[in-house]
């Protein structure tokens, strides 16, 4: 089951809108690293794109405590996507 990211945010507020992208994003990626091939690895990237500007969103909007915690939580999401990305193409060589 993939790890879920907890907040006290409101329901419908652009933060948390952000938040649910990089849940979603988590989703991705682990599908991704569970069945690493081109397939998932293009909706992961998809995913992050979406999440992307769902970050950008958030930023102008509200910024503050929140928006920081879904940040960390994107940021973490984007390395390990990039860490598969990596691996995968030095599988393909």
């Amino acid at each position: 089951m993939p790890k879920r990211y907890d907040s006290s945010l409101q329901a419908g507020t652009t933060v948390s809108q952000a938040q649910n992208a990089v849940n979603k994003l988590h989703y991705a990626v682990s599908q991704a690293m569970s069945h690493p091939n081109a397939q998932t690895i293009v909706q992961a990237e998809q995913r992050l794109a979406h999440t992307e500007q769902a970050m950008k969103q958030a930023e102008l909007s509200l910024g503050g405590q929140g928006f920081e915690l879904a940040q960390e939580m994107f940021i973490e999401e984007k390395e390990r996507l990039y860490s598969l990305q990596n691996q995968h193409r030095q599988r393909e060589k």
